[in-house]
């Protein structure tokens, strides 16, 4: 008696299984894996995400859409897997803590384990919040962290923490081949006008000509990369060999203050919005810059887009979607 056999495959291209795809990262990796000749799944439950992410793409004869919760086993067949699902700001992971948490260990463990048995790499979308608020500057893949593990915060940095603990754990038990990237603070069309982000907060603020709401004094930091190059840098980690695993940190090693994203905005924008200082929310880390010497040297990955141009773009952008 023989093991059934895999169904037969009648196209010489990649199918991609992109979860978390109609989100802000996720629907443009499937655009860009469209681009590139693969065919794509995008799998989404529209939490966060929305069909208008990836209306352009739903005509295109190599792209399927299917709602499904990453909580529940997926049966489907494909040949790489991005697992991107999962809420990412703040207003959206503690709408529902629990289910956060479910969507990073659960949701992780389901795609490995769909990973395992068709024996084909995964690359998990981690977040530089496993570093907490970090005890060392800028941030490299080897510093542990310094996370509340009891916080408000704690669904998302500890529910990532564990799903990297899962995928290195399938590595070292089941020889998968994994890949793990720590994705900076990300920004770009197609972010949610109400995603609590700073970036989409100061713009849709200064478009509405609202005050800019600035938490602390304004001089905790950040380091913004612009979408496109977040998306080229997982799509060079996803096409490394199997010795390169990660972790590895992708985002903009350059650092801004609140204060000076807000005067960009205020600028590109040309509005008349004045700054409003509330207190600083519990855990919120006082810096953030990410060493990236690791993605120049294993991907060849660097930033491209200044943070200019690239708010620029995205503002372009939230005007259309305020004035729809």
């Amino acid at each position: 008696m023989t093991s059934a056999a895999r169904p037969v495959r009648y196209s010489t291209k990649k199918r991609v299984l992109v979860t978390g795809g109609a989100g802000f990262i996720g629907s443009h990796l499937c655009a860009r894996l469209l681009e590139a000749g693969n065919q794509v799944l995008c799998v989404d439950n529209f939490f966060t995400g929305t069909r208008a992410n990836v209306g352009a793409l739903l005509g295109h004869p190599d792209f399927e859409l299917m709602r499904h919760d990453v909580t529940f086993p997926l049966f489907v067949e494909v040949d790489e897997i991005y697992n991107l699902a999962c809420p990412a700001s703040p207003v959206h992971y503690q709408f529902d803590p629990v289910q956060t948490t479910k969507t990073s260990v659960v949701g992780a463990v389901n795609m490995l384990g769909l990973a395992k048995r068709l024996r084909v790499p995964i690359l998990q979308a981690s977040t530089s919040e496993v570093y907490g608020d970090p005890a060392i500057h800028p941030q490299v893949e080897e510093y542990w962290g310094n996370v509340n593990p009891i916080g408000p915060r704690s669904c998302y940095d500890e529910g990532k923490r564990c799903a990297e603990t899962l995928f290195f754990d399938y590595r070292r038990q089941h020889n998968l081949k994994i890949k793990v990237a720590r994705i900076f603070n990300t920004y770009g069309p197609h972010m949610h006008p109400n995603d609590g982000r700073v970036v989409s907060n100061f713009i849709v603020q200064a478009l509405r000509g609202e005050d800019i709401t600035i938490y602390g004094d304004g001089q905790q930091t950040r380091s913004f990369c612009y979408v496109d190059d977040l998306v080229r840098g997982l799509m060079a980690l996803m096409a490394t060999g199997d010795d390169v695993t990660g972790p590895i940190n992708l985002g903009n090693p350059g650092e801004f203050t609140m204060l000076e994203l807000a005067q960009q905005v205020i600028e590109l924008t040309g509005s008349a919005s004045t700054l409003q200082f509330q207190p600083l929310p519990q855990d919120d880390p006082r810096q953030r810059q990410p060493n990236i010497e690791r993605a120049k040297a294993e991907l060849g990955w660097g930033v491209t887009v200044p943070l200019r141009e690239g708010l620029g773009q995205t503002i372009d952008y939230f005007r259309g979607v305020i004035a729809a």
